[in-house]
This record gives C-alpha cells, structure tokens and sequence, in this order.
C-alpha cells in the first residue's frame, strides 16, 4: 500500500507568497502530526518561495511530500517556479555581486537545516527543494492510516456523501448519500456554491479560508453543514483535487457525519512528551502571551485526539477558572467556569468517562460528556487547569492524563511568570479603556448616541461587530444600533438580527455564522437597560476580556440610567414651563401682533421674561414682564406673575388694580430680592379705526410708539417696581394707537443688549431703529429687532430676550 502523502498548493508570484506558503507548511504538517518540524520547516519554505518570487518573479508551486517507507521516513518541500533560465549559486560559490550580496543564502540556510537539498530544471519549470529526515522525536506510523482505535457511531447511521465542485465552489454533483445525510436533495443543490451550504470556520492564526481549501490538492478536516431544516451538522470532510477527462480540474469530498470522521482518518494517537517540549521551547522564545496560550490549546488538542482543548486560569479569587485560551470545536464559552470538576483543591490529573453522570452543568457548558485534565502548579497552589474535552461519552484513558500532567509540569511555571506580566499590562489598558470609555460616554444624555457610541468602542477592538438592544421604561426591547469592522456589511448585519425580541434576550437564539456570538446585559440598580451583543471571530473569550466586558456594560448601563433621568426631567421640565406661558395669544381682529421670545439658557423653554395677549369682554390685554434672577425660582414668580395677570384681567381689575394686587402677592411671598418688572396694559377698540390703549410700566422699559410719518415717541412714565415696597400706588396713562401706528414693547434683554461697553439702546438706539420700520407688516419689524439684538455683539446674548409687537389696522372690527 502506497502511504506516501502528498499537498499542494499555488500562490501568484506576489510578496505575500511566503506568508501564505508558511500558514499553508504549518497547516499541513499539523495534520500529519510532525508539528516538532514545523519551526525549520517554515523557515525553509520562507526563504524558497521568498527566493523563488524575487528571482523568478512567477507564480510558485508548493508541495509537501511525507514518504513514511523510506529509510528513514522523509519530508519533502518543492517550490516550483516558471522561469527555468536562472540558475542557483550553491552554498559555497562566490556570488558575482562580491562577498556580501545577499542571493543565495536562502540555500546556504537550506544547506544547514535540511539533510538534503536540490535543483531540478526542465522545459517550463525550476524546482528547488528540500528533505528532512525524520529522527526519533516521530513515529512514522503517526502518519500512516490505519483502523479505528476507538468506538464510532452505529453503522446504520453512516452516510458517505460524495460531492462534485468546480474550482470556484459551484456544486455540479450531489450523491443520494449526501442527501440523507445533509437533507438536501440534487436538484436543489446542484448550481449552488459550497459556501452556501459550509459554515466555515478556522482556528489558530494558521487556518485556512474555504477559498484556500478549494484550492489544496488534499486535505482532510472537520466542518459545519447546512441541514435542509437550517440546523448546522457537524462532520468530517476529505477533500480532493482532481482532473477530469477533458483535463478539466475538480473538487472532490467525501463527507461523513463527525461522529464516523474516522471513516476517513485514523485517529490521532495520545498526547506525547515531545509536545511538552514543542510548547516549553515556544516558551523561550519569549512568544506573546495570547499567542502562547492559545499554541499550547492547538498543540494539546490537536495532540490528544480531542475535540476541543482549553487553557483555564484563575481569577483574582484563586477559586474559580476562566477561559484563557481555546482550540477545536470550542463551545464559545466566556469568562468563568464554577464547577466541583475544576476546583482549586484538585492538584491531581483527573479524567472523566461521562460528564452527564457527574457535573450536567459543566457538560452543558462544554458541550462534551468526555474530560481530562491536568492541575497547573505553581509552589502547590493550582494556577490553572490543561482540558481536553470530546462530545462522545469514554473517549479518554489515563495515559492521557498522564501525558498531559507531564506538559503541565513543564508550562505552569513559565505561563504564571508570563501571565503576571500580562495581567499587569492587561490592567494598564483596562483602566485606559474604561478612561477613554467614561470620556466619550461622559454628558451623553441621548440614549441613542449611547448606543452608537458603545458599538464603536468594542469593535474592532474586540469584537468584529456589535449590536445594541435597549430596554425602555415599558419593557419593550428594541435592536437600537449595529456595527460592523466593514461597514458594507451593516445592513446584512442588522437584518439578520432580531429587531424586537420575542424573548429575553439572555434567550434569544442568534444567527449561526462565522463568529461565536456572545450577549452581555447593561443591567444597574436592578434594572436591565438592555443587552450588547458581539461577534468574534475567535471561539472563546478570555476571562480578561469577559471582566472588561462586563464593566464596560456597567458603565453604559450607568450612563443609559441617567440618560433616562435626564429625559424624564427634561420632559416634565418642558411641561411645566410650557405652562408658563401662553399657548397661544388671542387673535385680534383689526390688529396685527407678533411675539418673539427667546430664553438665555441653552435647552430651556422658559426663563425670567413673559409674555401674555389674551381678549376680555370687548377688549384686548396684553402684558410683557421681567423677573429678577434666573432658574427654577424665577421661573416660579414668572408663572405667578402671569396667571395672576390674567385671573385679575378677566374679572375686570383695571391695570392699576392689577398692579396692586400682584405687588401684595409678590411680597406675601416673603422671598427676599424677588422683584418683578411689568407692562401691562387694554386695547379697546375705538369706531374710527385703531385703538384706545390704557397702559402702566412698573420698572419697565417703556413702550415705543411708531407713528405713521416715522416720529418714535416712548408711551409710559417709569414707575416702581413690583415687590418692594408695601404701600406703592400704581396708575395708568392713555393714548389713542392710530391705523398703521405700532407698538413695540421690549424687555431688557433687548435695550441692554451688550457689545463691550456700549448697549444696543444707548443714544436712543431702539428708537432710531423702530423708525425705519415704517409700513412693515408687525411680524416684519419684529423680525427686524430681533436681527438687530443678535448681529449687535458676536458672543450670544445672556439675558432673556422678549418683545411684542401691535400694529392698529384702518378699521377695527369690535370683539364679540
């Protein structure tokens, strides 16, 4: 039987050649259990290809050849190019170029890593490659297949699907096999691409794409389907490359369910000591933390035969474990693992034949019922645990747990030394990203924004998209925002998710795809605000990035309370201030009004000026005021100034008895410097056109009469103000408000208008500027002042601004 192995795969002549030509050596030679070559392996197939593009320029050929006859076994790599006429110095040659060119040492490195290395030429090709034999640290039969070694499936549910593809994917055959074991029939999935049916996912920094795979000679691996009914079947593919008659190319798999993937594959034998000492020399090459957990993960899992493998740590408490670092069919677990299985008093390997039997809840967690593991140790106290897990119940024997104690022996002291410094780094960016966090997020009081700005901060620092949901006051539960690290995909993102949970979100099933998707609600005070939802593309989440995670929650939860607070305060604020000033003024036939009111603080709807035009019996009041000071308290004055004004009008208090009457109000109230400035005064409407209008100004600006000929003549004499003194007597002055005459009645914010050291109203300034709005319409000269009041200074007013304006028609209609 010919064991002889055999991958490849092309690459365009490109300088991202060599990387992928390394991810490509790693993934195979994982496969065929010779990882404790890949360092030098790698490091050949670099300097091949790295030579083949910079001197060819042409695409490359790469092939890895496993021969395990051979005496002794071999691996062999080719890197074949398209361009025969260059010629390779050999190691010992002089370069024309002088002593210290650089060509050609790719093979002098080739000369001392490899056992053997060559030059094949021919008509259309260069083939430069290398052997390695292999020594003592591989068992040649690792590589060669063999019967099962342990217990598969029942053989009345083994279906050998046989799938035919073009090199884009596109399905042209689909056996009857497969359609009992994936449920979809030929004629719905011929013409359809294999994406639509793989969820594909890699693991480790080597993985492949789908697209990469396609393009492999062989390979042999685990994958998701899609099941007619939408489920997603776990199984096991052999893929193969292959011609057809006419030459043509095609993909070929064979597929099982995973529980029978040793149909097509041998199991991988136990976990040896030569892993231990891969992952001790990885080590000491001072690899980053993250990357070293998660190669010990691959290492083990791959090693063991398992189907996941787990680095757990302690959290800060020392008695619970979290998910550092995973590999295999994970099971997207996050943050801690509570559970008697994994305790901090169990310093001993342990192996579990079913999980179910003992710990339902762990089980459930890991979606395994096999489990073993091994303590990490550090001066007898268990920093952590190595755990290999598989679906099926009695996958694992005590051989495994030995060799598994044996790596652990040899990693926990270095992984506690790397992982102190790491928590210390960990912490330092924590902090400065709840920092950041709590800046962008401080004063923010629209809860939208919030959610806005909550995606971007998780993605794509930690996640590849995030997702949003709030909770209002009702309990209703809304998709609020979304983001992706490529934004193209927003739309599909946010229509593939629910917008309106049927159920708790900590229920909700989410999309299958490519990335884990893990909830986290924004609960404080007891009350959730909602949940964010993120998707990554790596299988677990670590416990340093679950606790940062959940405080960052935290904090928006906090910001969305008190953006709740801050609109419910707003809203009633808003409500209450309406009410301070008139809906709407009285219509006034023969009379033209209009009203500008602007209050100084940004948001508010009312401020220490008022305004009021309202009818009684056959005439009009009308009153414009000024409270003293600002806030809340100046706004209380300002509606009892108004309400009072009008209850007195209607029960047909003349304007002097008004004033009394307001002033005794304002000082029963015994608030010490709350004083109120007031004009108020009567139109009644006269037979020959106009009006009669009785008015008084206590403390008021007063107000400006524009005549038809444009002469502006002040209307009232200053009085005292309202609530100061106890015994002050108000009266009233008269005048007749002619047809196209107006009226224009200021507060101070108005004729105090700054611009340095000058005011808009010194030398007569408002008058001067009401005598050129002769013939315009009352809402125009209104519209005038207040454009005047705003371009007077550049910096905004910060005084409330109000004025109200009344031009007499030639014929007053009388009021009914």
């Amino acid at each position: 039987m010919d064991t002889t192995r055999v991958s490849s795969t092309a690459f365009d002549g490109t300088a991202h050649a060599p990387a992928h030509a390394r991810k490509f050596v790693r993934q195979v030679l994982g496969e065929w259990r010779l990882s404790h070559l890949a360092e030098d392996a790698v490091l050949l197939t670099s300097e091949l290809v790295t030579n083949a593009v910079v001197h060819a320029g042409t695409g490359v050929e790469l092939t890895c050849r496993l021969d395990v006859d051979a005496i002794p076994a071999k691996l062999e790599i080719e890197v074949d190019d398209q361009h025969p006429t260059r010629t390779i110095p050999s190691p010992g040659s002089v370069s024309p170029e002088g002593p210290l060119a650089t060509s050609g040492r790719g093979l002098a490195l080739a000369g001392m890593l490899a056992d053997a290395w060559g030059v094949t030429y021919t008509r259309t090709a260069k083939r430069v490659w290398v052997r390695m034999e292999l020594g003592e640290g591989c068992d040649p039969q690792e590589a060669q297949p063999g019967p099962p070694g342990r217990a598969v499936a029942p053989l009345e549910t083994l279906h050998v699907g046989v799938v035919v593809a073009d090199l884009d994917g596109v399905v042209e055959s689909w056996n009857s096999e497969a359609e009992k074991l994936l449920g979809w029939p030929a004629e719905q999935v011929v013409g359809r691409s294999l994406k639509e049916l793989v969820a594909w996912r890699g693991h480790g920094p080597y993985a492949l794409s789908l697209a990469d795979t396609l393009g492999l000679v062989r390979w042999r691996g685990e994958a998701r389907m899609r099941h007619l009914d939408g489920k997603l079947v776990p199984v096991y593919v052999s893929h193969l490359r292959a011609r057809g008659l006419a030459g043509e190319r095609r993909t070929i798999w064979m597929i099982v369910a995973g529980d029978h993937r040793y149909v097509l594959t041998p199991p991988p034998p136990p976990v040896r000591r030569e892993a231990g000492q891969r992952i001790k020399e990885l080590i000491d090459q001072d690899t980053p933390f993250t990357e070293l957990l998660d190669t010990i993960a691959q290492i083990v899992q791959v090693s063991s035969g398992g189907d996941a493998a787990y680095v757990l740590l302690a959290t800060e408490g020392g008695n619970r474990f979290g998910v550092a670092a995973g590999a295999g069919a994970t099971a997207a677990l996050v943050g801690v693992l509570a559970t008697g299985v994994l305790g901090a008093d169990r310093k001993a390997p342990a192996m579990i034949e079913d999980l179910l039997a003992g710990d339902v809840e762990l089980a459930q967690q890991l979606r395994a019922r096999s489990l073993a593991c091994a303590p990490l140790l550090v001066a007898g106290e268990v920093i952590g645990y190595l755990v290999v897990t598989a679906a099926q119940a009695n996958r694992f024997d005590q051989e495994l747990t030995v060799s598994l104690q044996h790596i652990a022996e040899q990693v926990a002291v270095p992984v506690q030394r790397e992982r102190l410094a790491e928590q210390d780094r960990a912490h330092r960016g924590r902090l400065s990203f709840l920092a950041e966090a709590g800046e962008l997020l401080a004063g923010v009081h629209d809860e939208e924004l919030i959610a806005a700005l909550t995606a971007q901060l998780v993605v794509p620092k930690i996640a590849t998209w995030a997702a949003v949901y709030l909770t209002d006051l009702t309990g209703m539960t809304r998709l609020a925002h979304v983001w992706h690290s490529e934004e193209r995909h927003n739309a599909d993102l946010r229509k593939s998710l629910p917008a309106i949970p049927r159920t708790a979100l900590t229920e909700v099933s989410w999309p299958v795809g490519p990335e884990t998707v893990l909830a986290f609600p924004l609960l404080t005070q007891g009350r959730s605000h909602g949940a964010l939802v993120i998707g990554r593309s790596e299988p677990t989440l670590p416990l340093e990035l679950a606790d940062l995670l959940a405080d960052l929650c935290r904090l928006v939860a906090l910001n969305l309370h008190t953006a709740m607070l801050y609109a419910r305060q707003a809203t009633t604020s808003r409500v209450l201030q309406r009410s301070l000033l008139p809906v709407r003024t009285a219509p006034m036939p023969g009379l033209e009004s209009a009203v500008i009111y602007e209050p100084a603080e940004e948001g508010a709807d009312v401020g220490g000026d008022f305004y009021d035009l309202f009818t009684v019996a056959d005439h009009w009041c009308f009153a414009l005021g000024d409270v003293c000071g600002s806030g809340p308290e100046a706004a209380a004055v300002t509606g009892l100034a108004r309400h009072a004004v009008r209850l007195l009008a209607k029960e047909h208090y003349t304007v002097a008895d008004i004033f009394d009457r307001l002033n005794h109000a304002l000082l029963e109230e015994g608030e010490e410097g709350r004083f109120l400035s007031l004009l108020c005064g009567e139109l009644t409407p006269l037979p020959q056109g106009g009006a009669l209008c009785t008015i008084a100004s206590a403390g008021h600006p007063p107000p400006l009469l524009l005549r038809a000929d444009g002469e502006v003549e002040a209307m009232a004499s200053p009085q005292l103000l309202l609530g100061i003194e106890t015994g002050a007597r108000f009266y009233v002055e008269t005048f007749e408000l002619a047809p196209e005459e107006v009226l224009l009645c200021v507060t101070d914010g108005v004729t105090e208008r700054r611009n340095g050291d000058r005011l808009l109203d010194d030398g007569n300034g408002l008058a001067a500027l009401l005598s050129g709005c002769t013939g315009l319409s009352a809402h125009a000269v209104a519209e005038r002042v207040r454009h005047a009041v705003e371009t007077f200074a550049a910096e905004p007013s910060q005084d409330d601004v109000a004025l109200l304006v009344i031009k007499a028609s030639a014929t007053l209609r009388q009021v009914i």
